[in-house]
């Protein structure tokens, strides 16, 4: 164990970073092959009550020692948007995973990046530049072809419209995000998930209610913990290493996905479909870098005449 310390201490931060993400793309992977295997007998929103319960369970000790401190928040109308917005989402997306085969939905997921340019073009009135529009497009285009469109145009599953709404959901959120860890820190942010997550879900949960056998429900309480250890190893490893070197790795997931759904649902990969999504992964890693890039430049100089 002190070998293996030393070893890490000795790793660049990048590096570091990176085994972070790594272990981020494995908990989410494996989160979603629990949400498809206990599918058949739990709705999405039975799943998504018992994820969130398990995870204020996790967190409830953080809570209960300092509530005041960890709940405390002057933006409750955004973490009631987010959360409402993430709880919907999150219904939609266990939908998707349990349906498509896990590399679609999670090929599909990708698109969160693609959405926020035309959310940010209506709603926050951003100029977006021909490079951004271009990827973009080139994204949707990628989206398209994931669906297969046959002679008769565009038949698109309900599934798959489930998918993209999820991420276009998701992707509401990420301004209010960018807004909130100003002044909130990641504990309050996924607490607040955590309180405000457990009760939206309830009326999904009620709808389809069942109480699960004792091995289900260590299942659904290790998807809710994977969902908790997904975020906090993503948080770790973009806050140890460079974020353009970080954004590359969470793809991973798609490779992982691919592996999993074949040897455990027989799920074999469609070539065209899998064209696709790495057209979606590579126009929203060039949005994400070129972001990333731009934000790097310097100032140009003011001109004091």
């Amino acid at each position: 164990m002190t070998n293996l310390r030393a070893t890490y201490a000795g790793l660049s931060g990048n590096l570091r970073g990176a085994l972070w993400m790594l272990g981020s793309s494995a908990a989410f992977t494996l989160m979603t092959t629990l949400i498809k295997y206990l599918g058949d007998d739990y709705s999405p929103g039975l799943q998504a009550f018992y994820r969130a319960a398990a995870g204020l369970v996790v967190l409830l000790p953080l809570i209960l020692r300092n509530p005041r401190g960890m709940l405390h928040t002057t933006r409750p109308g955004i973490m009631l948007y987010r959360s409402l917005a993430g709880t919907l989402a999150m219904v939609l997306s266990f939908w998707a995973y349990q349906k498509m085969p896990l590399a679609d939905a999670n090929a599909l997921s990708f698109t969160r990046t693609l959405w926020i340019v035309p959310l940010a073009i209506v709603i926050l009135h951003e100029k977006i530049g021909p490079w951004r529009m271009g990827a973009t497009l080139v994204g949707f285009g990628g989206v398209l072809l994931m669906l297969q469109p046959d002679a008769d145009g565009l038949t698109l599953s309900w599934p798959a419209a489930a998918a993209l709404a999820s991420a276009a959901l998701f992707a509401t959120t990420v301004t209010g995000v960018k807004v909130l860890t100003r002044d909130h820190g990641a504990l309050t942010l996924m607490a607040w998930a955590a309180v405000l997550g457990f009760l939206l879900s309830m009326p999904f949960a009620i709808i389809d209610w069942r109480w699960p056998s004792l091995i289900d429900l260590g299942l659904l309480a290790l998807m809710g913990i994977l969902g908790l250890v997904t975020q906090a190893f993503y948080i770790k490893g973009m806050s140890m290493g460079d974020a353009a070197a970080m954004a590359p790795i969470d793809y991973m997931r798609l490779i992982f996905s691919i592996l999993i759904g074949l040897a455990l649902f027989n799920e074999v990969p469609n070539l065209i479909t899998m064209i696709g999504a790495l057209i979606v992964i590579a126009s929203t890693l060039f949005i994400t870098l070129r972001e990333l890039w731009v934000k790097k430049l310097p100032a140009p100089p003011i001109n004091a005449d």
